[in-house]
């Protein structure tokens, strides 16, 4: 290979041949040709100037993808490639991690199961099987994702991290570099280019650890929730769970279940709410009434039924907030918790509620109210944030608009730049999202391929004139 050719894997490249499939092509300035020079096209002057340097040219290579970059193969990945699949659009789905739904398979706790019933958080175009339960275990819903992407034939470019994507306003493209991790062989250095970009890590990519003071001198077990597997290694401990959310209740709830003694912070109002009224669905109680009503009253009505199931849940500790469950979750995306049995034990007195923190000492906390309690372990259930900032150069999701925007406006931004799962509505907003993202990303490749065969059969016509 000359020096001056960009090595260019053929997945997805332009419109040309099948028979070029998954070949590797090389990219010169004057041609676009497979291995044995055959099936040339001509390469567009906008593509030469996407040449490297011979300096760059053995650390990255460069990739063309005809269809869009998918970031991320969680479930909202997977429902993007399926909806693109169904319209034939090619596509490549970048993870950084070495399986698809690395937050489900990787930073969840054991006795996990759905919040929702099933038919909420199903993927487009394949429900699931009729056998798995009304609340799907972590594992049931992890074998769903995978026999997802077996059935759309989806498959992921594993342990490949993007260092940055950053639109090229010049031509028109989105540059996205990469580093592969390929074991043995080390690190590999990518650069695809493209036309679109989907923004699918989601809002959980990364774990969020607050700083409290003293807590380096603490002395015990210290560990996020995306680490905390079952309560089993705390029998007999007493654990400060820091966070009253789902997952701190959820922990909690573990923790006493396995006879720790927790004591969960709640430092601010929360909305506790049954998983179930008689026998139904919160969730789905609220979406029905969603229907027919306006939003003030669905969260009047759902409070005053919890109420007389729950008692006033003020008098444990957990105050309410003023503005009410859903209205709350559509402006400020702050979830409900849904209680599967933790709020039982807060009343009995087996999961204690505490106020906020002051510091840490060793073996000890101290609390805003005065009270040292003496802990042999922390969990912290501080929720995670999206990623995103740390890798799209220039264009963030908020300065473009998508995470401001209500639902379902929020998954599309400017110059080809999608996002799913970030309009804070879980599996069935991200569902949403991915059924439109695909639909106009389907769209605009026809059309410009279309154009492009007209474009090539006019070059064709005017090469027969000039014999």
């Amino acid at each position: 290979m000359n020096t001056n050719q960009i090595p260019i894997n053929h997945h997805h490249i332009f419109s040309c041949p099948k028979s070029l499939a998954n070949q590797t092509v090389y990219v010169t300035p004057e041609k676009m040709c497979n291995n044995n020079n055959t099936n040339c096209v001509n390469i567009s002057s906008m593509l030469q100037n996407f040449i490297p340097t011979d300096d760059d040219i053995l650390s990255r290579r460069c990739i063309w993808v005809n269809g869009p970059v998918i970031v991320g193969a969680g479930p909202s990945g997977l429902a993007v490639a399926a909806g693109l699949k169904l319209q034939e659009v090619p596509f490549i789905i970048l993870e950084r991690a070495n399986c698809i739904a690395s937050l489900w398979q990787n930073r969840t706790y054991d006795r996990l199961k759905l919040h929702l019933p099933k038919q909420f958080c199903q993927l487009p175009n394949l429900p699931f099987p009729e056998d798995f339960p009304e609340y799907p275990t972590k594992y049931q819903f992890i074998e769903y994702l995978e026999s997802y992407a077996s059935h759309f034939d989806i498959h992921p470019k594993f342990n490949e991290t993007v260092q940055s994507a950053k639109y090229d306003e010049r031509f028109g493209l989105w540059r996205v570099k990469t580093v592969s991790r390929s074991g043995m062989l080390g690190s590999c250095e990518f650069e695809y280019i493209c036309r679109w970009l989907v923004v699918a890590t989601g809002e959980n990519a990364e774990k969020v650890v607050p700083e409290f003071e003293g807590l380096e001198d603490f002395g015990g077990d210290v560990l996020h929730a995306g680490d905390y597997k079952s309560g089993e290694r705390y029998r007999g401990k007493r654990v400060l769970v820091v966070g009253c959310g789902n997952s701190g209740m959820e922990a909690s709830l573990d923790l006493s279940n396995h006879d720790a003694t927790p004591s969960m912070v709640v430092r601010s109002s929360v909305h506790v709410l049954p998983r179930e009224i008689l026998g139904k669905s919160t969730f789905e109680i609220g979406v029905t009434m969603l229907k027919w009503m306006p939003v003030w009253l669905v969260d009047k009505s759902l409070l005053l039924l919890t109420r007389l199931l729950m008692g006033n849940t003020d008098k444990y500790g957990l105050k309410r907030p003023e503005i009410g469950p859903l209205e709350l979750k559509n402006t400020a995306g702050k979830t409900p918790v849904l209680d599967i049995g933790a709020f039982s034990k807060i009343k009995s007195g087996k999961i204690k509620i505490v106020p906020g923190i002051v510091k840490f000492c060793p073996g000890k906390v101290e609390l805003v109210d005065g009270r040292v309690l003496e802990i042999d372990s922390v969990v912290l259930a501080t929720g995670y944030r999206s990623n995103v900032p740390s890798w799209l150069k220039e264009n963030d999701l908020a300065e473009i608009g998508i995470e401001k925007n209500p639902f379902p406006k929020g998954w599309k931004g400017k110059a080809g730049l999608y996002a799913v799962g970030f309009t804070r509505r879980g599996l069935s907003g991200a569902s949403l999202d991915a059924m439109i993202v695909a639909h106009d990303i389907a769209n605009s490749w026809k059309e410009e391929t279309k154009q492009q065969i007209k474009t090539v059969a006019a070059r064709h016509r005017r090469c027969i004139s000039h014999f």
